[in-house]
């Protein structure tokens, strides 16, 4: 009979994933990896295959607690152009707050991967086709309300609003300022007639 795992998974996956969202896979080593989770080596082989694997799953695990939820969040809750705003919105917020200035995990891996890779480039395109889905039935679901005005067909608005939220992840590790990124937001928004981006005293700037 097996020996059950003496650690808590979850707090491993989360400190694994800090260090691989800050210093990117190739720069974090497995001496840090053990200092970080406070696992011996062979435990974390035993556990999770090898330093990939354990990529691999804090990524996962990244993924379901920040991306995956604040999509399912917002689409249940808001009407479907509010709920895109407030995602560009919050994607904002939590960037500005960030003193690492670490950006996205997945669009650093994206950025971080080599063809030779495609276990791994094969899972980016899949959680990039999730995001452009989101956007993608928001705006299905705003023009036929007749909430957001159809400008672009939704598959276009969809991977417009992708295209500016890579590109806002990677501007915020370089350069994260507010105007900078609400700069880079707010066109789009007003483009395909979304609700504008909320103002930093809560109230709402004019398209």
């Amino acid at each position: 009979m097996a020996r059950p795992r003496e650690f808590d998974e979850r707090q491993v996956l989360e400190a694994a994933g800090d260090a691989f969202w800050a210093r990117g896979f190739e720069a974090t080593s497995m001496r840090d990896l053990v200092r970080l989770t406070g696992l011996t080596q062979p435990s974390l082989y035993n556990a999770f295959g090898d330093k990939r694997g354990l990529y691999r799953r804090a990524l996962d695990h990244y993924l379901t607690r920040t991306l995956h939820e604040r999509m399912r969040r917002v689409e249940s809750v808001l009407p479907p152009g509010a709920a895109i705003t407030a995602f560009m919105s919050e994607v904002i917020e939590r960037s500005l707050s960030d003193q690492q200035h670490r950006g996205c995990m997945l669009v650093n891996a994206a950025v971080e991967s080599t063809p030779d890779d495609e276990d791994l480039q094969a899972a980016i395109v899949a959680e990039l086709d999730q995001m452009r889905a989101f956007f993608r039935r928001c705006m299905v679901a705003g023009q036929g309300s007749g909430e957001i005005p159809p400008v672009l067909p939704p598959e276009a608005a969809a991977t417009h609003l992708l295209a500016v939220l890579l590109g806002l992840r990677v501007l915020a590790r370089i350069e994260p300022r507010r105007a900078l990124l609400e700069g880079a937001v707010s066109p789009t928004l007003g483009l395909l007639g979304l609700p504008p981006l909320p103002a930093a005293d809560g109230g709402q700037r004019p398209q």
